[in-house]
């Protein structure tokens, strides 16, 4: 069966494609904007904490023999003590200074970090296995699912909404929206201000890092894998609004799908399509397809 002359298993082939790599700018551009919107610091390391973990995915296994498994949580939950040293010995120091420093620090500390992992292990991609429960591909009849590329999005679907509605629809979420807007009031009831920033950037990062594992059986983990990617990720936010935590997921999702498409129908324009996209959202809407207007 073929569509406007394309094989439909190809079609959707791509359309999966799309649906995985939609999984990590939702994931990853869900940590950005939950960083932006409640510390309001546009947070440039983010694409180094994702190769990050991604990183301590593939020592754990490679110098210790650590399982996936095992890393998925504890790679994450590195990445985020690390987070919680760069808050509180850096960051907190610039929240009330422009947007400009907070960019300049954390684009120093990820030419930092891609330095290490550069002059240790080189710019060559390291391999790393998909694990064996998730091994092998489902015949669904009309494609061929990969079993490993299916965990991807549903364990994506699962962390980005779930994120969502602890912020959006919890008591929890309710402070922290609220600590960021006037965080005299809420130390007023209580509420550690400081530790609750503190634990939102260590969030915010650990959801990168997570996305970093989760990559590291789909891309051969790489110094550089989140440069390749952080300026599309950034270029996700904009277009989902500017600290909008669905606009983040919903975007991801969508602009991954469409980029797998653009793949089928017109392959040179793959690789722009996002910003394309982003340039018609602007003109239409400057606040994003899910900001507030200012």
């Amino acid at each position: 069966m073929e569509i406007f002359g394309i094989p439909l298993q190809a079609m959707l082939g791509q359309l999966l494609l799309g649906l995985v790599n939609g999984s990590f700018y939702a994931m990853l551009s869900l940590g950005l904007a939950v960083i932006f919107g409640l510390l309001n610091v546009i947070n440039f390391a983010h694409g180094a904490l994702y190769m990050m973990g991604a990183f301590l995915a593939w020592m754990g296994l490679e110098y210790f023999g650590i399982n996936y498994w095992f890393m998925l949580i504890a790679a994450p939950l590195i990445v985020a003590v690390f987070g919680i040293v760069i808050e509180r010995t850096m960051l907190r120091w610039l929240y009330k200074l422009d947007h400009l420093y907070g960019l300049l620090l954390t684009f120093g500390i990820t030419l930092m970090l891609e330095g290490i992992f550069r002059s240790v292990y080189g710019v060559s991609g390291q391999p790393y296995s998909v694990p064996e429960a998730l091994s092998g591909a489902t015949n669904l009849g009309f494609m061929i699912l990969p079993n490993y590329r299916a965990w991807v999005v549903v364990a994506s679907l699962v962390v980005c909404f779930a994120t969502w509605f602890v912020i959006e629809k919890t008591k929890l979420g309710a402070y922290l929206r609220a600590g960021t807007e006037n965080p005299k009031l809420v130390e007023a009831f209580g509420v550690n201000v400081p530790l609750m920033v503190t634990l939102t950037y260590a969030f915010g990062v650990g959801l990168a890092a997570f996305a970093g594992v989760l990559a590291a059986p789909v891309i051969q983990v790489s110094p550089l894998m989140g440069s390749n990617l952080i300026i599309t990720v950034f270029a996700v936010v904009v277009i989902g609004g500017m600290g909008s935590i669905l606009g983040s997921i919903v975007t991801g999702l969508g602009l991954g799908v469409i980029e797998g498409l653009t793949r089928v129908f017109y392959p040179e324009l793959s690789a722009t399509v996002v910003f394309i996209v982003m340039a018609i959202v602007l003109m239409i809407r400057p606040a994003g397809l899910f900001g507030k207007e200012r």
